[in-house]
């Protein structure tokens, strides 16, 4: 019975997460060199993968295969321990559209779609992987309440529960 389970979740997770979500526009003119680095997890809607999670940040690298490298930590404040996902993410589109499938599971991706960024310093984003998964994300540990709030509204313009955002600590 289990086993069953397990075969019907990971069918249905494959067609659920192709990681080709074209719902929602990305943004074009991307330059994933600037993408590079650290980002913090400033507030998420909730899912099991990061369930319990404070400081949580991601960090990205280029790959030789011409992809990204994607490390994802975070802390289990119940466990007392860090957590790490290591993945891969790779272009759907071209390299200048905010547009990625993004794999931590063997050969299931989901979609990673940058429906906003500060262009110019790369400062903030704002990050969907589907109608349920939502993410802004900064270069510093704290963001400033007004951007904030600008994403949070843009965010419920493209039809997300903000109300149910999360806003992990960050140190």
């Amino acid at each position: 019975m289990f086993i069953k389970r397990w075969i019907l979740l990971a069918v249905l997770f494959l067609f659920a997460c192709t990681g080709d979500d074209a719902s929602y526009k990305a943004v074009t003119g991307f330059e994933p060199e600037k993408y590079l680095g650290v980002w913090y997890e400033i507030a998420r809607l909730d899912h099991s993968f990061e369930r319990g999670l404070d400081q949580v940040h991601a960090t990205y690298s280029k790959r030789e295969d011409g992809g990204l490298k994607v490390v994802n930590r975070g802390f289990d404040t119940k466990k007392q321990k860090w957590n790490e996902a290591i993945g891969k993410a790779y272009f759907v589109e071209t390299p200048d559209v905010g547009r990625l499938k993004v794999s931590f599971f063997g050969p299931f991706y989901g979609a990673y779609t940058i429906v906003e960024l500060d262009k110019t310093a790369y400062s903030y984003a704002l990050v969907t992987g589907g109608k349920n998964y939502l993410w802004i994300l900064s270069r510093t540990p704290q963001m400033s309440y007004i951007v904030k709030q600008q994403l949070i509204s843009q965010a419920k313009e493209l039809g997300f529960e903000t109300d149910k955002l999360i806003y992990p600590i960050q140190k």
